[in-house]
């Protein structure tokens, strides 16, 4: 396993634990992560969040002035601008690499050893297949959901146009491929009872 900085968390993905089951939910932008992840944690289960982990990292001096180096203006008085970053990264496929290839690794570490602590855990993984870290967990859940509903969801949460989403959207997976490759799928298309009904089969199949 290569070394990895201990200031930024950055280098190769830590390997599987052997004990425990560590099952990442994924699914594209709107599609109902965060309620299947919340309907999890209400059955007990310990279930922690890359995005969590990732607004952690937003206060660490060390990641800003990595991210710094990499795209001049988007920190101000040690703080981030998410807006700027947003706007510089969504628009070039090359920048956005760049912004993965730092905060993906040392997001990913510090994940993989929060949930080493527990013998099953769950953790929402919003950029799985884009970043291949499919083969580091035991199961993976897919999260699926009509689209026009998922930009609907995302309009309502965040605020952000049509354009913005659909930015988003494009440089996401091809979840209609996904979810004919033989992982655990959920189907958002209905409402909350429905869901949590769901949300119970997927974790009697993965984990019988």
């Amino acid at each position: 396993m290569e070394k990895t900085d201990e200031k930024t968390g950055a280098g190769m993905p830590l390997r599987k634990e052997k004990n425990g089951k560590k099952i990442a939910v994924t699914g594209g932008i709107g599609s109902g992560k965060s309620m299947v992840c919340s309907i999890l944690r209400e059955k007990g289960y310990p279930v922690f969040s890359c995005d969590g982990i990732y607004r952690e990292m937003q206060t660490d001096p060390v990641y800003l002035g990595a991210l710094e180096k990499i795209f001049p203006g988007v920190t101000a008085g040690g703080v981030l601008d998410r807006k700027k970053l947003s706007a510089v990264v969504f628009r070039d496929g090359a920048a956005l690499a760049k912004l993965n290839a730092l905060s993906h690794p040392a997001i990913m570490r510090r994940l993989y050893e929060r949930m080493a602590a527990y013998p099953v855990a769950f953790a929402e993984v919003p950029l799985l297949f884009e970043s291949g870290r499919q083969g580091d967990f035991d199961g993976v859940i897919v999260v699926y959901r009509p689209q026009r509903e998922r930009i609907d969801a995302v309009r309502a949460r965040d605020g952000l146009s049509e354009e913005e989403i659909l930015l988003r959207m494009k440089n996401q997976a091809d979840y209609e491929k996904i979810i004919r490759e033989g992982h655990t799928v959920i189907y958002n298309d209905g409402d909350l009872s429905s869901l949590r009904h769901k949300v119970a089969s997927a974790v009697e199949e993965i984990l019988g």
